[in-house]
């Protein structure tokens, strides 16, 4: 990666990290002030997409910041891994802001943690893939492979339901909707998910050429 962009992810990472730690406090705060331990409010974090995606993406630019130093931050720094979390970090936020921000409002530390989590940490991310990803390597039937993690997600979703009747999204609550009609809806947001693949591996493959053909 071009040393001036260095900085760029080395500052974005922070605020990521920033972000994802005051959103576990407060996810903490939120189960207790409800009678439950500090456990049940970990517990609760992390069954958010729009956590695990986040971390995520705070890895890669993370990585991006310090080079690749060792297994962790070559995995991060690789153009796939970078493409697929843009994958899924665009589909958090679109997600978020076209079916679920008119659920609630919050107020305080809990709308930063929520706009950077939700609308910042997105459009960071989409822009730090377009400027410092090298994307010689992005190949077409990778879309396929970066389904591995949305898919895997829904398998967790349905399993923690299962034990304790909890759904993070409306969209995949068993409980309400039923199997049938949770099945559908997850379905539809995987071909979303394939569909931003195909946009960004179609850009990508485009700003390649471009560079290639660029004069040196």
């Amino acid at each position: 990666m071009p040393t001036r962009y260095r900085w760029f992810a080395t500052c974005t990472a922070a605020l990521g990290w920033f972000a994802l730690a005051l959103q576990l406090l407060l996810s903490i705060q939120l189960t207790q002030s409800n009678g439950q331990g500090a456990l049940a409010g970990v517990w609760t974090y992390f069954g958010f997409y729009t956590v695990l995606t986040n971390i995520l993406v705070a890895l890669a630019l993370t990585a991006g910041a310090i080079g690749p130093r060792g297994t962790i931050t070559r995995f991060f720094g690789r153009p796939g891994v970078n493409t697929a979390i843009a994958m899924s970090i665009a589909v958090v936020g679109v997600i978020y802001n076209v079916l679920l921000r008119k659920l609630w409002h919050p107020e305080g530390w809990q709308l930063f943690a929520d706009m950077t989590l939700h609308d910042a940490m997105p459009l960071i991310f989409l822009l730090y893939w377009w400027l410092a990803v090298p994307k010689q390597s992005l190949r077409w039937s990778q879309v396929l492979v970066w389904q591995a993690y949305p898919a895997g997600y829904f398998a967790y979703v349905l399993v923690r339901g299962a034990l304790n009747g909890w759904y993070p999204y409306p969209f995949l609550d068993v409980t309400a909707l039923g199997y049938v009609s949770v099945v559908g809806d997850a379905l539809m947001v995987l071909l979303f998910f394939i569909a931003v693949a195909l946009v960004l591996v179609g850009l990508g493959r485009w700003q390649a050429r471009r560079v290639v053909a660029q004069p040196a």
